[in-house]
């Protein structure tokens, strides 16, 4: 199974359009320290791609990767389809960046479905453009990513494709709706079920990865799943709980944002150190200091065996 990392920023991405902190003027600075919005590609099969959440960054993630870049045929992209961990808009808004297409599949959870159809009214804003096909995103089990078909430009040919050993499955982990979907009122198929991580699992090789870029609790189901994986790659938005207050930005901590810290007694990172894995840290924000790669938090992070995962960042299970 092969991964590739096309961002590792929460939103706003880094440096933010609108902020002047030290964070995102040394990203202004040093074109280096600039990061995309969280996403990440998955090999369904040999040269095909999907790509999980669809950032405002779209376009320019698939002009920095080589693999998904469109050829030979002149209207024949790599791109098989987008995954979606939740419905949030940084998550969501580059499905309208690739109208282009002929059609899109997306795998999503029903909440997140109907978040982005009822809410965000996206089928009928893109139904001049491209068709939406939608397939469940499976709680537990697992749906293989097609090797062959979805995204294609028009006039282009259905390309053959191969069967695809790479199975994806959903943990909830959050409950938390978009602030434009706060008001609904109907479960959507489960609260819990805004906000998922997902469990890559190569059936080939038996490699399994799982990701996560937003995490507003710790289950049993995603505490079994870290500990069975080859490659977690965990929502680092906050440092610790308080970054959001001290940094003036909001008033409220990091978890009642619906991220668990990285640090203090309910950090992530004591959990992560005990795992065999290989594990990472991506959704970074902009007050994060580990967007600073002088920063110390990342001499600590090593001692514990813990990486920060990189734009463009290639790994292989």
């Amino acid at each position: 199974m092969l991964l590739k990392v096309l961002g590792t920023a929460a939103g706003g991405g880094v440096p933010q359009w609108n902020c002047a902190c030290r964070e995102c003027s040394g990203a202004r600075g040093d074109p280096r320290r600039r990061r995309r919005h969280a996403s990440l590609a998955v090999e369904a099969s040999e040269g095909r791609w999907y790509v999980v959440n669809a950032t405002p960054d779209i376009a320019d993630q698939i002009e920095g990767c080589p693999e998904l870049h469109p050829g030979p045929e002149r209207r024949r992209t790599p791109l098989a389809g987008v995954v979606l961990t939740d419905a949030e808009l940084d998550h969501t808004l580059g499905i309208a960046r690739l109208r282009e297409a002929e059609r899109l599949e997306l795998l999503a959870t029903e909440a997140v479905r109907d978040a982005v159809l009822e809410r965000q009214h996206l089928g009928d804003l893109l139904a001049p453009y491209t068709e939406l096909t939608w397939r469940e995103l499976p709680v537990g089990g697992g749906s293989g990513l097609r090797g062959g078909g979805g995204v294609r430009g028009r006039g282009a040919a259905e390309p053959l494709g191969t069967r695809s050993t790479v199975h994806v499955s959903a943990i909830p982990v959050s409950g938390k709706r978009p602030r434009y979907a706060a008001t609904d009122t109907a479960e959507s198929g489960g609260s819990g079920r805004w906000v998922t991580a997902l469990r890559l699992t190569d059936r080939s090789t038996g490699r399994t990865a799982v990701y996560a870029p937003a995490l507003g609790a710790w289950p049993e189901a995603l505490e079994e799943a870290v500990a069975e994986a080859d490659c977690v790659i965990l929502d680092g938005t906050f440092w610790d709980d308080d970054e959001p207050r001290r940094s003036g930005f909001s008033a409220r901590t990091a978890t009642a944002m619906g991220h668990l810290p990285i640090d203090g007694p309910q950090g992530t990172a004591r959990r992560l150190a005990s795992l065999p894995a290989r594990c990472l840290y991506t959704h970074l924000n902009n007050t994060n200091p580990l967007v600073d790669p002088a920063a110390p938090q990342h001499k600590a992070l090593a001692r514990l065996g813990i990486e920060v995962a990189a734009d463009g960042m290639e790994i292989v299970l």
